[in-house]
């Protein structure tokens, strides 16, 4: 089994220990860093939370599907176009991808545009580290709570905390969440 211990190891090297024994447990180290910057992207297109949830584990399931048939030289570049993909053939399905749509994603965005998607982009990998930084049971409370929007009850249930521990592991992770984020804005 792979340990958690391995959160530490950059992308290429995920990627290379997945093409060297094929373990999906790689895999389940790698997604995992890329859950915000997708769901960010799901939601620019979508505008509907259950649907970009929904979207984020397709883009999973494909990805997997993807890289044990071909080798991904930048994987965050590769992944955000299946996210951007797998969106717009839910819109085209849904009979939403209209004129408008089609004009919005082939006209260049202005500069102000340019730099506040950037600017996103960078808020959701900064989110995305600093989450990683956290306890694992913080990291899971965290997710369960403010992205699939899970109430305490259910997170008890699912993990198997208790009460106390998961209002504890949530209220503990936001706050180092925002000292994280702080000390890297002081950095930066």
């Amino acid at each position: 089994m792979i340990s958690k211990r391995n959160n530490h190891i950059d992308d290429s090297e995920l990627l290379e220990r997945f093409y060297n024994d094929h373990n999906n447990e790689w895999l389940g180290i790698l997604l995992p860093r890329y859950t915000l910057l997708l769901f960010g992207v799901c939601m620019k297109y979508l505008k509907n939370e259950e649907e970009a949830k929904d979207c984020v584990q397709q883009v999973f399931l494909k990805a997997i599907g993807e890289l044990h048939k071909y080798k991904v030289e930048y994987f965050k570049s590769w992944i955000y176009m299946i996210a951007k993909n797998q969106c717009l053939m839910k819109l085209r399905d849904k009979g939403k991808y209209t004129v408008e749509i089609t004009e919005q994603i082939t006209i260049q965005p202005s500069v102000e545009e340019r730099s506040d998607l950037l600017q996103q982009e960078n808020i959701l990998k900064d989110m995305t580290i600093a989450l990683q930084q956290l306890s694992s049971e913080q990291q899971r409370c965290i997710t369960l709570f403010y992205l699939e929007k899970k109430s305490y009850t259910e997170i008890a249930t699912i993990t198997g905390f208790n009460m106390n521990q998961v209002k504890s592991y949530i209220q503990n992770g936001k706050r180092n969440l925002k000292l994280v984020l702080e000390k890297k804005a002081v950095i930066d």
